[in-house]
């Protein structure tokens, strides 16, 4: 497996506003020597600034009038922290700017991403029963201000794809869009979960980002991040988004022994991948056990929706997948039969995932 490749910073001479502004909330400011940077939508820095404070700031990039909605969600999303106590907790936002776009958060120096504890192994039960305990809280604070419908599942693009996004694409990932296009039975359960959204299910205040690498542990304690994308929502997002990431980790297992040029039976991809959800499962029922724990009201249907949206989830992660790889392999194709299934029988799906009562 090749080593992860840590992004360049971009030059704080290119955004003299950055030690400006830390300059104005008496931190001090950063040595251009001496900043990091993580992989991310938006240009960010971290380091220790020359009065020894951790940061990471971070600078909404992209569409002016996007990244003004972003940063009210981030600013809406840290105003809540005073009045959670429990297993929910965020960094400390230490400044935030909306005229130059910048959020400034303590950086945790010797957090790891549950991404990376996932990987090697430590993101154990205990840890997902703590970030459902998380997420239920979450659901269970103030309404968010947001409540303009979040734009995925893009089931606008499952019926036409606009020209700059076509042109964009690499052959693998126009090839993916396609099986999902010509997949009618797919599209109407799509089309089904984004109205369920807007017609029968509570809407709550939802992270609606929920990755693993929105969970920061540091020594015993969790970390929920970025609210960029907070709103009010369909609580089935979350909890199908972590969901879902187990079952992308689940299927990225299948093929780690093997390597890029590694090559598997279709039977063989089933039983791995079968062997692989079953391994995951207790995780995902851990995280659900918290989630309930946490006292948030629970509708009816609220496993059968999270199912559906991990299935979803699991086909987006496939998609950002396939932008980067020269072919769709077998697991890919398997993959996705899977995040089909749990999207057009996430009843009967429930139980395999591991979001049974």
């Amino acid at each position: 497996m090749l080593a992860k490749v840590e992004p360049r910073p971009s030059s704080l001479s290119d955004f003299p506003e950055v030690n400006e502004f830390l300059i104005e909330l008496g931190l001090g400011q950063l040595d251009p020597d001496g900043v990091r940077a993580r992989t991310g939508r938006n240009t960010n820095w971290l380091g220790h600034t020359s009065t020894g404070a951790a940061v990471f700031v971070k600078r909404l990039d992209g569409d002016p009038t996007d990244a003004k909605r972003r940063y009210a969600r981030i600013v809406d999303l840290d105003a809540r922290a005073p009045g959670i106590s429990g297993a929910l907790r965020f960094p400390t936002l230490l400044g935030a700017d909306a005229d130059r776009r910048l959020v400034v958060f303590e950086w945790l120096e010797d957090a790891r991403s549950a991404a990376e504890l996932a990987a090697d192994g430590h993101f154990d039960e205990d840890l997902c029963h703590r970030a459902g305990r998380a997420v239920g809280e979450l659901h269970r604070s103030g309404d968010a201000l947001d409540r303009s419908s979040h734009p995925l599942p893009p089931t606008s693009v499952l019926r036409a794809m606009p020209l700059a996004m076509f042109q964009q694409a690499r052959g693998p990932e126009l090839r993916f869009w396609r099986i999902l296009q010509q997949d009618d039975q797919l599209v109407a359960a799509l089309d089904r979960l984004r109205a369920a959204e807007q017609t029968s299910s509570p809407g709550r205040p939802c992270h609606c980002d929920l990755r693993f690498d929105q969970f920061l542990r540091d020594g015993d304690l969790l970390y929920l991040l970025d609210g960029e994308e907070f709103r009010m929502a369909d609580p089935a997002r979350d909890v199908g988004s972590f969901a879902g990431e187990w079952l992308h980790t689940a299927i990225r297992q299948v093929n780690a022994d093997l390597g890029e040029q590694g090559r598997l039976t279709h039977d063989q991809v089933v039983a791995r991948g079968t062997a692989e959800i079953a391994r995951v499962r207790p995780l995902v029922t851990s995280f659900w056990t918290g989630y309930r724990d946490s006292g948030v009201p629970v509708d009816p249907t609220l496993a059968e929706r999270a199912t559906a949206y991990a299935g979803w989830h699991l086909l987006d992660r496939l998609l950002a997948a396939a932008s980067a790889r020269p072919r769709l392999r077998a697991v890919d194709l398997a993959a996705a039969g899977v995040g089909r299934t749990a999207l057009l029988s996430p009843a009967s799906f429930i139980g395999t995932l591991g979001l049974a009562d």
